[in-house]
């Protein structure tokens, strides 16, 4: 069997990295969660319905965020928030957990390593956060009938959800949307761990900060936030509709057999730029959380390593 591979300077376990992702995202989901709100809002406005058939009720994203605060108050702009924490904490634990796994074996390190790894990693973490997902798009869509888009779960809250979907799906129906889910953060996931590190090792080279310092983690952030975004929005419209969607008896969706009929639907009676609703409320929400999600995560491993090296 091949000795194991000493860890890189500057690492830590997977361990702790499951900890240190799933820490990291969460605070960065308290920041960015109304602005998840209203990119669930403008994906399900006009669904299947041709352009300039249907109220628009958000329109950009300051009046989507007045609208959403004038129908649910001020509570409403983080609607879905321990649901949206819950899934951070399961997605992201088990994506740096498997990704922390994969620099360890050395697989980061060959030809298109980052994005393979990146990729498996999101995969599985999209796996098991989706029924927390499922809840948080549930909840998020809620609001009144006046303002409502997509179908409307109405759930009590969170305990409530997973009770409801539990009983009237099963099991089953907890994981329902998630062949949306993983091509979705498969995607995001290789694109930010690839880039994030690629964009790091740049700016180093370049040294437009010194070394060691937290801006370098900040502009790789940056830098991959706008990857992210252009790649994962057409992914994140079809899995925020796969798991609104209302369903019949036998647990099976109304609306879309699944990822591929859900992606020509769009395309078909709304248009391919469809696919690229919520663009605006999507970047900048997924560049905020991209930039102190991957900035958190930095700055938690050095100060972790610093304190296994010299224990203070």
């Amino acid at each position: 069997m091949e000795a194991a591979r000493p860890r890189p300077v500057g690492s830590v376990s997977p361990h702790v990295d499951l900890v240190l992702g799933a820490t990291a995202c969460c605070l960065a989901c308290v920041f960015t969660n109304p602005l998840e709100v209203v990119k669930t809002r403008l994906q399900l406005q006009g669904e299947l319905r041709p352009r300039g058939t249907y109220r628009r009720h958000y329109r950009g994203v300051l009046r989507a965020l007045g609208a959403v605060r004038r129908a649910d108050g001020l509570r409403g702009l983080q609607k879905g928030l321990a649901a949206g924490l819950l899934y951070q904490g399961l997605m992201n634990g088990v994506r740096f957990y498997c990704y922390s796994h994969a620099e360890d074996s050395g697989l980061t390190q060959r030809p298109g390593g980052t994005v393979a790894a990146g990729a498996i990693a999101g995969a599985l973490g999209a796996f098991v956060g989706s029924p927390a997902y499922l809840v948080k798009t549930h909840l998020q869509a809620q609001t009144v009938a006046a303002m409502a888009v997509g179908h409307q779960h109405n759930h009590q809250g969170v305990t409530s959800a997973f009770e409801t979907i539990y009983r009237k799906q099963g099991l089953v129906g907890l994981w329902r949307g998630v062949n949306g889910a993983v091509p979705r953060v498969m995607v995001g996931s290789a694109v930010q761990l690839a880039t994030f590190t690629s964009a790091k090792e740049w700016v180093r080279k370049l040294q437009w900060f010194k070394e060691g310092s937290w801006m370098v983690a900040l502009a790789g952030g940056m830098i991959s936030s706008v990857a992210v975004a252009v790649a994962m929005t057409p992914f994140d419209v079809v899995s925020t509709r796969l798991y609104n969607q209302p369903v019949d008896e036998l647990g099976m969706g109304k609306h879309y057999r699944g990822f591929l009929d859900c992606f020509v639907q769009i395309s078909k009676k709304e248009g391919l730029l469809a696919l690229y609703k919520g663009i605006g409320p999507a970047y900048l929400r997924l560049g905020p959380h991209t930039i102190l999600s991957l900035l958190f995560w930095d700055e938690l491993r050095k100060l972790t390593c610093r304190y296994q090296q010299h224990g203070v």
